[in-house]
């Protein structure tokens, strides 16, 4: 347009005021000049966490910014993030609900915290091959890791025993979810529960997505910190699950909560896992 205006005026010899006015175009557009934004620190700033968060992707690396001080949204984020070659998280596609013969899914939604509580087990491997097993814990609700509790062997009583520790904390749940391994439905703990007023709930077999809240965290946990660390024993196991629950509940950003963490630092005091401070 500033190309047009020049040519117009030398054309037909007016003023700038008076052919601006017969184009229809602002004045101030002919002046304008675009600022040259120096991004060097920014760039700095979205490597540094890049390199802290290696397996977050550039959505949660905007929040981190944001959470810095930076003025930026993702749009930006994301185009520096390419010109930097860093690697955007893969889009998958959404998979199918599945359903029962009767056209319903059977799953109680939880709708205050310590409503319900899903358990699980993740199977892991330390360095010399030998296996070891991980109890998660959440609430449903909240989306807070309650517990990641980690042996070389877990039965009934190892379950129960964690159970007990995070009842005394958290008071007790409503109900609490898991499939129907038998350390989940052995009579012991099922007469405890029964005992302390705890509703059991056994997913339909073969439909892990009934515990879809559990078992996406449980991936979440093997996707940044098991597949990414090589421990040569239990011990070193739990102590660096333990610092990375801290930040899963404590810093890490969560989409389904508004990019919030599920438990904010600032309104908790210092939490324990199974008994054993974070860190600690």
């Amino acid at each position: 347009m500033r190309q047009a205006v020049i040519h117009t005026r030398q054309r037909l010899n007016t003023s700038e005021r008076r052919t601006c006015a017969v184009l229809g175009v602002s004045r101030s557009s002919l002046h304008y000049k675009a600022k040259v934004q120096d991004d060097d620190a920014l760039r700095l700033s979205m490597i540094r966490l890049a390199k802290k968060y290696g397996r977050y992707g550039s959505r949660k690396i905007t929040e981190f910014l944001q959470m810095e001080g930076w003025r930026v949204n993702h749009k930006k984020v994301e185009r520096l993030w390419r010109e930097e070659g860093l690697k955007l998280p893969e889009r998958h596609k959404k998979k199918k609900r599945l359903y029962h013969k009767d056209s319903s899914v059977i799953r109680l939604r939880p709708t205050h915290a310590n409503h319900v509580w899903a358990i699980d087990f993740v199977h892991d491997k330390l360095s010399n091959g030998k296996p070891y097993k991980m109890l998660t814990v959440l609430d449903e609700y909240t989306r807070q890791a309650l517990c990641v509790k980690v042996n070389k062997t877990m039965g009934a009583d190892d379950v129960l025993d964690a159970l007990y520790r995070l009842l005394i904390k958290y008071r007790k749940p409503e109900y609490i979810r898991s499939d129907n391994g038998p350390e989940f439905i052995a009579g012991a703990l099922q007469d405890w529960l029964k005992r302390v007023g705890v509703k059991p709930i056994q997913i339909y077999p073969g439909s892990p997505w009934e515990n879809g809240y559990n078992e996406r965290f449980n991936g979440i946990l093997r996707q940044e910190l098991l597949n990414a660390e090589w421990f040569h024993s239990v011990k070193q196991a739990q102590v660096a699950i333990n610092t990375w629950l801290k930040e899963y509940n404590h810093i890490r950003p969560h989409r389904a909560l508004g990019m919030r963490p599920p438990a904010p630092e600032t309104l908790l005091e210092k939490p324990q896992i199974c008994g054993t401070e974070i860190g600690g």
